[in-house]
Formats: structure tokens, C-alpha cells, sequence
């Protein structure tokens, strides 16, 4: 997203029963003290999942630190809480090489199937750990769940956003569309000019020392614990896990004069990523893949920063050779959502995809808003860090969704911090929507009154009625709420419902559904739910 440095750099703008999610509660402070960081699993297949954990063997072993002798980890999944029956179990060695994280990628486990796993080393056993595996791909599936979030940022408020998705019990999984953490430095982005709880290491994160130490900070968050140990998570990353405003070859937010090679920085950057975070990656590196839910649900999960061009702005969004996707990655794209034999196709997409005019906005408001919707400040009113700012790739896919009616397509999309409900057109579909895209607010990422500097109810609302003024396909737009969406699929139907929470600052703070649509199938209209 757009940066501007006056307003602090950033631009403004998960089944099982509920008994049983409330029983795991991973703060790692009450297990051994060697595994200080929690547990957690992700990409669940029908056969197996992947399990994470990070060790502390002895006192020295800080992340970062590069410091600490290899142990090995023993690794235990179940059917039952207590360990009674032990399906399956393994070893796996660590050290200081991979900043004592340990992965294990289980197989040979039963599909739609909810099992407990956890790690041990010399006696000590980590929390527990709740997992569950994704349904046969030829199953008929009635009702799936998905918690669905974005942009947590440490230093402007608590995860209790993952603490209240942990309570539900109702989840099949957490999808997470991206800025799981940010790079800047304390002070650089926070709650509305509060910093609620500062980041470390305090200076902006560059080398690999420092990504590691930041993403350790926020494995320490006793409700990240608590939700990555209740559920699998499918995760993907946007830009703050890098720098803000990332591109194939640079970023906003990186200057190779003071800070040396980008190249350098995404290395370590990506390093410390797949060391910390429970996701399965090809042997390229490369993040995108699928994860199938039986008959009823493929999900296609996006990187929109590691191939795109750089942002651009005036006629220059239109060129063609200007990629969002990259060409390997929207060859990908289009096959599977052409080819899936699930009915509902839903893709991950960190950054909206939805058309966005701002309309006419009093002066005082086209800024925060300008820089929430990365609107160069030429006045162009498109999203150049956005799908706006890349019509040819949106163009091609939307097209190619249409020639091969490919129905049945929801796009979850984090990023801008806030709560829409689109219909996706292009200039030339207006009044035929293709698809449709459900966007989630921030967990605690500033929004729009949190810059304009005014108490919430003032600037959000008028924002977003001029922009729904302005975009026939904008259904539902809310500026100023934090917290997640809660993604329900059926085969009748799709829908969000939108939760936010009433303090960010406050870790025991309560959230309330704000808004729910739907999407029936077979058409791509949203209607109230």
C-alpha cells in the first residue's frame, strides 16, 4: 500500500465443537519454557497437515541470535487430547541454522478428521495443539467456515481479533491474506499516533537477524497462540513482511543507499517467513497454491508482490505489459479456476480487485482516503497498489472467467484495512458482475478516522457513501471498524459476515457483527444477509 511519511508512513487506508476449541489454549508461558513460542499448523490436504513450533533449548537460543546447539524434536499427532492414540509421530532435527524452528509436514492421516498434536525434547512437551484436515476431494461437503483476516500490526493495538475466531469453534480453517507483521520501525505506523505496544527490535527490520526477531515478537501474542494452535491456518504474504509497497524489484519503503540491496532484503526477509510461519512452499519459494475442501471448495491463494511491476500511475495502468500476477503465476490462475471441478472458487487475494472511483470527496477527506486507496496525487482516482493500478491483468482474467463461464467465484482480499462488498466488473461489464469479493478490515492496522484525526462516525461514514456513490458495484463499504470476517460456504450460497471489535487498544475488548451478504449460485449478485 501507498506510503506517505506525514502520516506515519503507511497509507491509510476457523469443524469441531466449541468445548474443544476453548480447551486448547496455547500460551506457551504455562508449557516448558523451551517452547516459548507456541504451536500451530497449516495447509491442511486430505491426508495430512503441516505442524510448526520453535524451540529454546538453552537460555542463549534467542531468536535472531544465530546462537544455540541443534536439538532434536519429537513430534506426536492423535485423535484425542490425551495422547492415548498416537496415529502418527516422528523426529525432526534444528538448530540455529533455521533459528530453531521445527516443521513437520505429516501424511497418512484420515480426511475431515480433527486430531491434537504437540513436540517434545528432553521431557518437556509443548501446548497442545488442535488441527484439522481438509475433506476428501470427491466428498460432498454441506457447510464450511473460514476466518479470514489481515493486517495485524503490533504497536497499534491487540490480536484479540484471533482470540474471539478461537472461541467460535465453528472453523474449518483461518485464511490470512497478508501483513501478518510490519517492518517498520517503533513509532512508524501505529494506533492512530499511539504506539499501544512496542515492537522489537525497535529500528526497522532489514536483515535476517531482525526478521526473525520480529516475526519471534509476534508468535510471543498470547491470542495468536491461542488461534494458530485452535485451527490450521492458509496464509499468504502482501508487502509489510517484506517493506510496504513491495515490487518485483523494489519497494516505497526501501532505499538501497542506506539500507543495501533489496534483493538482500527479500532473501532474508522470505528466510525468516518460511522459518516462522506454517505454510507449505514449493521448492522455489513460490507462496501461491490450492487447497481443496472436498466437492464443495477450492481455495487459489495469491502473491501479488514478488512478480508485479512497480506501481504506476496516469494512462500507464493501462499497459499491458505491466503484470500484477506475473505471467507463470495468472497462467496458473486461470487453468484452475477454469478447470476445478469444486463448485465454489475462492482466491486468496491480498490486494482488492474490485473497480474503485473515489467520487467527489470534500478536500479534507480526499487525503486519508487517497492514501488508503494508493490514489497518486495527481488525481487519478484509481488504486495504483491495487488491481487498479494493473487493468490488463484484471481485464485478462476477468474475461477469461467470462468466455469459459466460470461461475461461482468470491475473492477474499485484505490490505486497505477496512470492510467492502463488491461485485467485480470491468469498465466494459458494468452491470454484469463476474465475481464477487468480500474485503476484511485490519486486525488493528489504522483506518480512515484514525488519520483524519476525528472520532469514529464522522469521516468513515461520509467516505463511504460518496465512494458507493461513485461505484454502482460497491455494495457495502465501512472506513473506520477493525476486527475479521467469518466466511461461510454452502452450496447454495457464499457469505461474509463482518466483525469488529470495540477497542483495538483493549486485549479483552469484545467485537459485534456489523454486517453480513451473500452470494447465491449461479449469479454473481450480493444481496443483503
Amino acid at each position: 500500500m501507498t506510503v506517505d511519511a506525514a502520516l506515519t508512513r503507511r497509507s491509510l487506508l476457523i469443524a469441531g465443537g466449541a468445548a474443544a476449541a476453548v480447551a486448547v489454549t496455547a500460551d506457551a508461558s504455562a508449557a516448558a519454557p523451551v517452547f516459548l513460542h507456541g504451536v500451530a499448523s497449516g495447509d491442511p490436504l486430505p491426508d495430512g497437515v503441516l505442524l510448526w513450533t520453535r524451540v529454546t533449548p538453552t537460555p542463549e537460543a534467542q531468536p535472531g541470535s544465530g546462537l544455540g546447539p541443534a536439538v532434536t524434536i519429537t513430534w506426536q499427532v492423535a485423535t484425542d487430547a490425551g495422547f492415548t492414540n498416537v496415529v502418527q509421530s516422528g523426529q525432526v532435527s534444528t538448530g540455529p541454522e533455521r533459528d530453531h524452528t521445527v516443521k513437520a509436514d505429516v501424511r497418512g492421516l484420515q480426511p475431515a478428521t480433527t486430531y491434537w498434536y504437540r513436540f517434545g525434547t528432553g521431557g518437556a512437551w509443548s501446548p497442545t495443539g488442535r488441527t484439522l484436515t481438509a475433506p476428501a476431494t470427491d466428498a460432498a461437503v454441506a457447510l464450511l467456515r473460514f476466518g479470514v483476516v489481515s493486517c495485524s500490526n503490533w504497536e497499534a493495538g491487540y490480536f484479540a481479533p484471533y482470540r474471539l475466531l478461537a472461541q467460535r469453534g465453528d472453523l474449518q480453517a483461518v485464511v490470512h491474506l497478508g501483513d501478518y507483521l510490519y517492518e517498520y520501525a517503533s513509532g512508524g505506523f501505529t494506533a492512530g499516533g499511539t504506539v499501544v505496544r512496542q515492537a522489537q527490535p525497535t529500528h526497522e527490520i532489514i536483515t535476517l537477524a531482525d526478521y526473525r526477531i520480529r516475526h519471534a515478537q509476534y508468535k510471543s501474542d498470547p491470542d495468536a497462540q491461542t488461534l494458530h494452535a485452535s485451527v490450521p491456518w492458509i496464509i499468504t504474504w502482501d508487502d509489510h513482511e517484506v517493506a510496504n509497497d513491495m515490487w518485483s524489484g523494489g519497494a516505497e519503503n526501501h532505499d538501497p543507499a542506506t539500507e543495501g540491496s533489496f534483493a538482500a532484503r527479500v532473501a532474508a526477509a522470505r528466510q525468516a517467513y518460511a522459518e516462522w510461519m506454517p505454510v507449505r512452499l514449493a521448492a522455489d519459494g513460490a507462496i501461491y497454491r490450492r487447497v481443496r475442501f472436498g466437492k464443495l471448495a477450492e481455495l487459489s491463494m495469491l502473491d501479488l508482490r514478488s512478480y508485479r511491476s512497480q506501481q504506476a500511475s496516469g494512462t500507464a495502468v493501462d499497459d499491458p505489459s505491466r503484470t500484477i500476477t506475473g505471467d507463470d503465476q495468472m497462467a496458473w490462475l486461470k487453468q484452475g479456476l477454469a478447470g476445478s471441478t469444486a463448485q465454489w472458487k475462492i482466491v486468496g487475494n491480498p490486494d482488492m480487485i474490485a473497480r474503485v472511483d473515489v467520487g467527489t470527496l470534500p478536500a479534507w477527506l480526499l487525503g486519508p482516503i487517497g492514501k488508503l486507496l494508493g490514489i497518486p496525487s495527481n488525481g487519478f482516482a484509481i488504486n495504483t497498489d491495487q488491481w487498479d493500478g494493473y487493468n490488463a491483468d484484471r481485464d485478462e482474467l476477468v474475461n477469461h472467467l467470462r468466455a469459459n463461464g466460470v461461475r461461482d467465484t468470491v475473492f477474499i482480499t485484505g490490505d486497505i484495512h477496512t470492510s467492502w462488498a463488491n461485485e467485480l466488473v470491468t469498465k466494459s461489464t458494468v452491470g454484469s458482475p463476474t465475481a464477487v469479493e468480500f474485503v476484511v478490515p485490519s486486525v488493528t492496522s489504522d483506518n480512515v478516522d484514525d488519520f483524519v484525526g476525528l472520532p469514529p462516525g464522522w469521516a468513515g461514514p461520509i467516505a463511504a457513501s460518496i465512494v458507493r456513490a461513485a461505484n454502482s458495484h460497491v455494495k457495502w463499504a465501512e472506513l473506520e471498524g477493525h476486527g475479521y470476517g467469518v466466511l461461510e460456504v454452502r452450496p447454495e450460497a457464499c457469505r461474509m459476515d463482518w466483525y469488529h471489535v470495540r477497542d483495538r487498544k483493549d486485549r479483552n475488548t469484545t467485537a459485534t457483527r456489523v454486517k453480513g451478504y451473500r452470494v447465491p449460485t449461479g449469479v454473481s449478485r450480493l444481496t443483503a444477509a
